[in-house]
């Protein structure tokens, strides 16, 4: 799959600035050096390696030939030299917004790399995501070491606790400077990423030596200009699960119709992808791509010539597909500001109901929606892997003095991505990509709007 293709980055003037904040220059041996370990040191890179934002060999031609400097993200990875003194350093770690598949494996590998990797011993972890850094709410801090995180690998949740909504960005930096806290681990979505560069700001402002990096945390896969995120490959193969039992179901019984429900408010992968996991899908349905219900090319026509065809039928829809018949959607919002979707499932669940009806014709309809199941879930081998790599690559930005930065996956590299280039951003499927286009070739369902 085509990394650009799916951030939608249509030409080189959307490209951002790849250039990483640091706090100062880094002028002590990295205490790996010190540790028996030579292999080690031929993983130093540096801030000079680089991976491309746009591999095309077209596009990277042409910008030889015009002279243009390549637009590239600076390689996550060890420094040779650090910033930070680890037998003086304090580290805070917290998780906010939804639960995700692979939470716990991140703090678990963040505490690990800094007390095995830098010899780090002061971490705390921040209870109940930024609502921990308010005074009024009493929470108390975890302190982290490796006997506190032994037992998590491979659960669901998260031992810090989450909660969403936003707080006093400078009553959390004055609790970060009374703590003297060195360096920050953010784990979010989207909204963590916009409030860690607000901390971040806020940081540089007062002059304080505090880094602070993100990890990106989406089960949407959805944040802009990373390729992957933690959690998304397990609602994928739970999605998988679902599928087949809708199909099974459908087959059961004359006309029978599975309807599926997965997680997707404004990006469509998870639908999408389990769709080509698990080819029994007919429709699929997701935010990116409108639909209509009545007409000759609408859904409800086109679910209605498949049973005639074939006498069963799936459907698989993403949360936040169809909004556009529901009033007044704009109005409710959750505490993070984002938009209350209605719900599409349960929606189409009585319009297929209705028509069918209506024609006379007897269904056998089975709704499954597995979404709050797989956010609490753990994470599957691929998550985990990948959760413990994504981990120690933000240890190794925050040790080395790196700030208002996240770790991403990019062309199959871990890179240091700045927050101001990806947050407030989204990914999306692309209506025209390879994605979409197989999409519908395995479904087979064609357009569904009337034109």
């Amino acid at each position: 799959m085509n990394e650009k293709e799916n951030n939608c980055l249509e030409n080189l003037d959307e490209y951002p600035e790849t250039a990483i904040p640091f706090l100062g220059p880094c002028r002590i041996p990295s205490p790996i050096h010190r540790m028996k370990r030579e292999h080690f040191r031929e993983c130093f890179v540096t801030d000079y390696d680089r991976v491309l934002l746009d591999v095309s060999l077209i596009r990277v031609e042409t910008l030889i030939k015009k002279g243009e400097p390549l637009a590239a993200f600076e390689m996550a990875g060890p420094r040779g030299q650090i910033y930070f003194d680890p037998s003086k350093l304090k580290c805070a770690l917290v998780t906010c917004g939804g639960l995700c598949p692979g939470l716990n494996d991140v703090i678990r590998s963040i505490v690990l790399e800094l007390y095995h990797g830098y010899g780090v011993h002061n971490i705390f972890g921040i209870r109940y995501g930024l609502r921990g850094f308010i005074s009024c709410y009493g929470h108390d801090l975890i302190h982290l070491n490796p006997e506190a995180v032994r037992r998590i690998l491979g659960t669901g949740g998260s031992i810090l606790g989450s909660s969403r909504g936003p707080q006093p960005i400078d009553e959390i930096v004055d609790c970060l400077e009374r703590l003297n806290i060195g360096i920050l681990f953010m784990i979010g979505g989207d909204g963590t990423l916009l409030a860690a560069a607000k901390i971040a700001d806020t940081i540089a402002a007062r002059g304080l030596k505090i880094a602070v990096v993100g990890i990106p945390k989406t089960i949407d896969n959805d944040i802009f200009l990373v390729s992957r995120s933690f959690g998304f490959d397990t609602a994928v193969d739970v999605a998988t699960q679902a599928i087949r039992g809708a199909h099974k179901e459908s087959e059961g019984y004359p006309n029978g119709i599975g309807l599926i429900k997965l997680m997707g408010r404004y990006s469509g992968f998870i639908a999408a992808t389990a769709t080509l996991a698990q080819q029994e899908v007919n429709f699929a349905l997701i935010p990116e791509v409108d639909f209509d219900l009545e007409g000759r090319n609408g859904l409800l026509q086109s679910l209605e010539a498949r049973l005639n065809l074939r006498g069963h039928a799936v459907i698989v829809v993403a949360e936040g597909a169809g909004q556009k018949f529901f009033k007044d959607t704009q109005k409710d919002r959750d505490a993070s500001g984002n938009i209350k979707l209605k719900d599409i499932g349960l929606f189409l669940k009585e319009k297929i109901s209705e028509h069918f009806v209506s024609r006379g014709i007897d269904i056998s309809l089975k709704y499954i929606d597995p979404s709050y199941m797989i956010r609490s879930l753990p994470p599957n081998t691929n998550d985990r892997i990948f959760c413990s790599a994504l981990a120690r690559n933000a240890v190794h930005a925050g040790i080395s003095g790196k700030t208002r930065m996240m770790v991403g996956y990019w062309n199959d590299r871990f890179v240091n991505i700045p927050m101001k280039a990806s947050a407030g951003r989204r990914k999306q499927v692309n209506p025209r990509g390879g994605l979409w286009q197989n999409v519908l070739d395995v479904t087979g369902q064609g357009s569904l709007k009337n034109r």
